[in-house]
């Protein structure tokens, strides 16, 4: 359906979108068709709507006013056509058919609205005078006699396919370019050039690419412009545009032909092509050749003066691998602006989108945005991402400004209940009743239209202020970073992350104050920002609270435990599986799906990644380990540099365990003693393996060695108490409670308790000793009085009473 659309034929659907989108329509309908004819103000069918005195605000407003705002909950993301929309749509190519055009352009579109006969645009259009055969009229006396400025033009086919920059400079239709002045001198000095002299600009997506060469279309304007160029003409090129309804062989070359005959004729074109790399098999069929094949002589000869943009990444793939293309360019690489370039550009073109949405854009706002997307949203680059951001939130306040008032809603609430309760008489032709609810159904249908006038007057003439909340609340939707978590202050959330993590981890007071300490220097700004956060690595026997450290960071950090990213080291115990964490090499199975690592670290760059059992790993694994810990990134297979600077890095490991074992210890009884010298045998045989398995290199990137202690009985009390205040919240609602007193306690922590595994089995022993009994009272007991229950030992055992 949109294959033959001109690019003004394309505007003009975009504008109806626009239109229908700010009416809070659920569809695009023929009335936002006709709008968008009337915003579009280049093409035939606005010098139609001139040359026959069309009151066009007059009737904009009459639509806007028509349109029942009350379907702003319909609003969705994407609108679909109407029906009637794409019968307009038929109309129109069967109309430019008869014309002999292949492309659909606005007169064909404004034709289609006057032949489709149901749609509110087609009433609006006939009673102002519009029909079928006096429009076609219209429009054949426009092609005859050439009555536009396209008639008259020197390049009829590149203004059919491009879109002329110069002019909308010209016109005040570009947005502000800030900053970028090197590159536009760097590419006034390659254009000024007697040879190769076409440029391409190379730099990531979003970064301004396109800005720079609409700041050479404005900056041709001035005087100071050098003399070469005064009368130059920027046109930028839609390579889809030229392609679109070339179904045939030879059409695709034929049109190319004309396009580049024009070109070198009139001798003051600079072509701009955006995504130059498309060039490379446009229009390539069977037996036939591309685009940038056709390209080549002409820039070879001079006569084709040649803009492009393009990425680095599809540069190499597509570009690069055409020498003969390449060599005709020179490159120009742009870098992404830093934040006090990106501050001002935003604050350079905050203006339209306040006049667009209605909203004021305050310059702290403007700064913030940019703090928080350089921060939180990673894979995107500025000044894209912050402009992303800056036009979600004002939509979001446009939105919420346009939602019906509650007294409004109330009124309509009431108009549609009288009428509902006036239907019930018709059908008894009670006309008294039937009299009554109508005067009353007028008298509120009044009043409503009355305020709704006012409403819709408000609210277009009134401009809000956006706001801080409305910035975290896009960016959280952006990133899942809950939007109190944005805001908060990181020196003050950070400030009692020791405290916070002794609350659960028991007796690891100095491995926890070893870690905040570190994590407190990075966010006071003391360490180096390219690396990550902090970067541990955890050596002790199991259930002692290595991951429960890390858990807890996550949660303190980053806001959720959800922001814990665990790799089981086990899993890649074989070279081959090394790969897997960055991506799969090109060729083979799971190249495209990415690295187990990298991908989620993508996703979720503020997180805490926790290497579990690293000394399983492979070796090649510590190559990947030691460029994060010293750079902060890494690169996966598919080219994306993935960023560990907002992450804090755990390893954990047992080693050392084993050899730091006292076997005196173990028993009834040994608990009590098993502390300082195990501690220690354990500390001495844990560095002397680290060393033996590690690389010097690797454990010197590493901002601190944590050494984890066995837990001794004191502290396993403690952890069975938050075990068991675990349970007796479970049973709260039930207003039910269970007390174990400290000899119950002993009896279960010291009888075989098996303390070489920490503080697991602690849970294990509440459930076969104290849960699964209570469960067995709770649903045999008859009595339900029974609120409180308590744990005692007899005969050995424990008991529940």
């Amino acid at each position: 359906m949109f294959d033959n659309l001109s690019n003004r034929a394309m505007q003009v659907l975009a504008h109806a979108k626009e239109e229908a989108d700010k009416l809070a329509q659920p569809v695009i309908d023929t009335e936002h068709i006709l709008l968008g004819l009337f915003i579009e103000k280049t093409g035939i069918a606005a010098t139609i709507f001139m040359k026959r005195n069309i009151n066009i605000s007059s009737i904009v407003m009459k639509i806007r006013r028509s349109s029942d705002m009350s379907d702003i909950f319909a609003l969705k993301g994407n609108l679909n056509y109407s029906p009637l929309v794409t019968k307009v749509l038929e109309y129109a190519a069967e109309e430019a058919n008869t014309f002999g055009k292949e492309i659909v352009d606005t007169e064909h579109l404004l034709l289609g609205l006057v032949r489709e006969t149901e749609g509110k645009a087609s009433a609006i259009l006939s009673r102002i005078g519009f029909d079928v055969e006096s429009l076609r009229n219209d429009i054949k006396i426009y092609y005859k006699k050439g009555s536009s400025d396209k008639e008259n033009s020197e390049t009829p086919v590149l203004d059919e396919f491009g879109r002329d920059l110069t002019a909308l400079a010209r016109d005040g239709k570009l947005d502000p370019v800030v900053g970028r002045q090197d590159e536009i001198i760097r590419l006034l000095q390659i254009l000024g050039r007697r040879q190769k002299n076409n440029a391409v600009l190379i730099g990531e997506p979003g970064i301004g690419k396109t800005a720079i060469v609409e700041g050479l279309a404005k900056r041709m304007l001035d005087e100071d412009i050098p003399v070469f160029l005064r009368d130059k003409r920027i046109v930028s090129l839609e390579m889809g545009a030229l392609v679109a309804g070339t179904k045939y062989r030879g059409q695709f070359e034929e049109r190319m032909k004309k396009l580049l005959k024009e070109i070198e004729t009139a001798k003051n074109i600079v072509l701009f092509i955006d995504e130059i790399h498309t060039l490379v098999g446009a229009g390539a069929a069977e037996g036939s050749i591309d685009a940038a094949s056709m390209l080549k002589p002409a820039l070879a000869r001079g006569g084709v003066q040649c803009i492009g943009a393009t990425t680095l990444a599809e540069y190499r793939k597509h570009f690069e691998k055409d020498g003969a293309l390449v060599r005709r360019f020179q490159t120009i690489i742009v870098q992404p602006p830093t934040e006090k370039q990106t501050v001002a550009i935003i604050k350079g073109i905050k203006k339209y989108y306040e006049e667009y949405h209605k909203v004021l854009i305050p310059d702290e706002v403007a700064e913030e945005v940019v703090s928080l997307t350089d921060r939180y949203i990673t894979d995107k680059f500025q000044p894209d991402k912050s402009i992303d951001v800056i036009d979600e939130a004002c939509s979001k306040r446009k939105i919420n400004k346009n939602m019906l008032p509650k007294n409004l809603e109330k009124l309509k609430h009431r108009i549609n209940s009288a009428s509902s309760e006036r239907e019930k008489y018709i059908p008894y032709n009670e006309y008294d009743k039937i009299e009554q609810f109508t005067k009353e159904i007028n008298k509120l249908d009044a009043l409503y239209k009355a305020k709704i006038n006012s409403w819709n007057k408000d609210i277009n003439e009134t401009y809000q202020s956006l706001t801080s909340d409305d910035v975290a609340e896009v960016v959280s939707i952006m990133t899942g970073i809950p939007a109190k978590k944005l805001q908060s202050d990181d020196k003050a959330r950070v400030a009692g992350i020791a405290s916070e993590i002794k609350k659960y981890v028991i007796g690891q007071d100095e491995a926890v104050d070893s870690v905040a300490k570190s994590i407190k220097r990075s966010f006071a700004g003391i360490t180096n920002p390219d690396k990550p956060l902090g970067s541990f690595i955890f050596l002790g026997p199991t259930g002692v609270g290595k991951t429960e450290v890390a858990k807890r960071l996550a949660e303190i950090v980053f806001g959720s435990r959800d922001a814990l990213i665990r790799i089981d080291m086990s899993e890649y115990m074989e070279k081959f599986n090394v790969s897997r964490l960055v991506g799969a090499p090109p060729g083979y199975v799971g190249y495209e799906e990415g690295g187990k690592l990298t991908e989620q670290v993508r996703r979720r760059p503020y997180s805490v990644v926790l290497f579990d059992e690293v000394e399983k790993a492979h070796p090649d694994v510590m190559n990947i380990l030691l460029q994060i810990l010293d750079e902060g990134f890494v690169t996966d297979s598919l080219g994306h540099k993935v960023n560990f600077k907002n992450t804090i890095i755990i390893l954990t490991s047992n080693i050392g365990t084993k050899e730091g074992t006292d076997d005196k210890s173990l028993g009834f009884g040994g608990m009590k003693n098993a502390g300082t010298l195990d501690h220690s045998r354990f500390k001495s045989a844990a560095e002397k393996e680290l060393k033996m398995r590690f690389a010097p290199e690797f454990l010197n990137r590493l901002d601190n060695i944590i050494y984890f202690k066995p837990l001794g009985l004191e502290e396993l009390k403690v952890i069975f108490d938050i075990q068991l205040a675990e349970i007796n919240k479970r049973l709260a609602p039930s207003g039910k409670k269970i007390s174990i007193s400290d000899d119950v306690k002993e009896y279960l922590l010291t009888n075989n308790y098996p303390y070489m595994y920490g503080a697991r089995p602690v849970k294990r022993i509440l459930q076969s000793h104290i849960e699964d009994k209570l469960a067995d009272i709770l649903i045999n007991d008859t009595s339900p009085k029974r609120k409180v229950f308590k744990a005692v030992v007899k005969n050995n055992e424990v008991l529940i009473k």
